[in-house]
């Protein structure tokens, strides 16, 4: 005896049946596609962005496909047809849009880190850029649907001031962040120091704040209007390389020009042996503060690599310079003060 389905089930079911069969193979086909693609594209960036990007999106175009063969097999009436064609165009339309926005956000990420192109890689540009392709993708979307765009339009320009009103300080975190990108008084990795004395690496410049990793490890938030009017030293600009000054004091009987051979000597061995420290330009000794209250005090004059090396460097020439000092018998003065007491200037005796 066989089992037998009422008339009115057979059209979903057999739909639900395509539905499975068709959106499995799409997914087949997804899967072997992806495979060639990673095989040709294999050990080159292009392989992380595709993966990025089309992953999710080519799952949404498998069950679309699926959807669209099941609705034209079910011979539904022309309005549940037509409802359902038109949810499923503008899933798709969303669905490339956002493949598209993904696919080119990490091709132009990835352009701005090896061309070293003029606006930097950043939050805001990358977000300036993908809110570029969603609002076409969805103009296309809302045109092809039949709604028009000019009521849309004319309303955004008449609600465009009260938005302005109400998002002022966002709005100026926003442009700001723009004058950043563009003026680009610091790029993304610069070390950097503000005028209230925090400083740090950039990480980011987004929508709304600028984020630098400060050297213990913390991330420091900065809004982009701060940032855009605070004073800012870039130790980055004009390049990283940068001149580190060591003071030395040593005592009035040492000899100015034995003091100061001893420093270069030191300066040039440590050169190749000491991370961060650099031989050119060679280092240089400058007899300067000069006379000192209790010292001699001279300045060593080198470059390190960049900001961070300066620590290091001065840890290690300052123990070379103490031990060569030491051994030379060079005397390195603590600060004394010679006090002469007049009588009758001294504090009251009481017996």
């Amino acid at each position: 005896m066989m089992l037998s389905l009422p008339s009115d089930l057979v059209g979903p079911f057999a739909a639900l049946l395509v539905f499975t069969v068709v959106t499995g193979v799409a997914l087949g086909f997804r899967r072997l596609a992806f495979r060639a693609l990673y095989k040709w594209a294999a050990g080159t960036k292009l392989d992380e962005i595709v993966l990025r990007s089309l992953r999710l999106p080519s799952i949404a175009w498998a069950v679309l496909i699926g959807v669209y063969v099941a609705v034209d097999t079910a011979h539904l009436s022309a309005r549940p047809t037509a409802v359902t064609l038109n949810f499923v165009y503008a899933l798709l339309v969303l669905s490339v849009t956002a493949a598209i926005a993904n696919f080119s956000g990490a091709l132009l990420d990835h352009a701005f880190q090896e061309k070293n192109l003029p606006i930097p890689a950043t939050g805001l540009s990358l977000t300036i850029f993908k809110t570029a392709i969603w609002l076409v993708g969805v103009l296309v979307l809302l045109s092809s649907l039949g709604v028009s765009i000019t009521p849309i339009l004319t309303a955004l320009g008449v609600g465009g001031l009260a938005v302005a009103l109400a998002l002022q300080e966002t709005l100026s975190n926003f442009f700001a962040g723009l004058h950043l990108l563009l003026a680009r008084p610091f790029r993304v990795g610069d070390f950097v120091r503000l005028e209230t004395g925090q400083e740090g690496y950039v990480l980011d410049i987004g929508w709304r704040a600028t984020k630098l990793r400060m050297l213990p490890n913390n991330v420091l938030i900065v809004p982009n209007s701060k940032m855009a009017q605070s004073i800012v030293t870039n130790y980055y600009l004009p390049e990283p390389r940068m001149s580190l000054l060591i003071q030395i004091g040593v005592s009035y009987d040492a000899d100015p020009e034995q003091v100061e051979r001893i420093l270069l000597e030191e300066a040039a061995q440590a050169v190749g042996q000491v991370p961060g420290l650099l031989g050119q330009p060679a280092p240089m000794v400058r007899f300067i503060p000069g006379f000192g209250e209790s010292s001699l005090d001279f300045t060593l004059i080198c470059q390190v690599r960049e900001f961070t090396d300066q620590y290091l460097v001065q840890h290690e020439l300052r123990k070379r310079i103490f031990r060569r000092l030491k051994k030379e018998g060079i005397e390195i003065p603590f600060p004394q003060r010679t006090v002469h007491l007049r009588p009758g200037f001294g504090p009251p005796y009481h017996s």
